[in-house]
């Protein structure tokens, strides 16, 4: 089995088990890329997970009884967990008000926004994936300098609004 097919499987694990722990969650980064495109498009180096701030506690036990570790804690803005094999899990809470209106915490008293409409399901070897939406993509590769994985992404996401 190659790299990226144990990758793939890991990330395949992590999202099983919460599920199965009924944790909200939703994919962003590459692999949430690739959801929405339907199918992988490129190695990825982590699972960027959208976590309901309420459910980071359980989210935490989850990854723990995976075997995954901590490996940076910027909390509340994000965790990073090291996994068993080459896996690495990055969580970010996002705390949601009645309206479904999700707001995550940045460095220095900034935040990232996620209105309702910036989740959607998108779909990776016949696995449903709650994903975030092409345009919360989007909004997530602005502000920074590229790197060749980010200019991969967003060819990808400009290939969806091509009929």
């Amino acid at each position: 089995m190659s790299r990226r097919d144990v990758l793939f499987e890991e990330a395949l694990q992590v999202l099983d088990a919460l599920d199965g722990s009924r944790v909200r969650h939703w994919v962003g980064g590459g692999w949430g890329v690739d959801a929405l495109v339907g199918r992988r498009t490129r190695e990825h180096g982590d699972l960027d997970l959208a976590v309901d701030a309420d459910h980071l506690q359980t989210c935490l036990r989850t990854l723990n009884d995976l075997g995954y570790v901590t490996d940076t804690d910027w909390l509340p803005v994000r965790i990073e967990l090291r996994g068993p094999g080459e896996g690495r899990v990055d969580v970010h809470p996002v705390a949601f008000d009645d309206t479904g209106h999700g707001r995550q915490a940045g460095l220095d008293g900034a935040h990232f926004d996620y209105p309702p409409d910036a989740f959607t399901v998108g779909a990776l070897n016949g696995r449903q994936i709650n994903c975030l939406s092409v345009q919360q993509q989007r909004d997530f590769h602005t502000g920074y300098e590229h790197q060749a994985k980010d200019t991969h992404d967003l060819a990808q996401l400009e290939a969806l609004d091509q009929p």
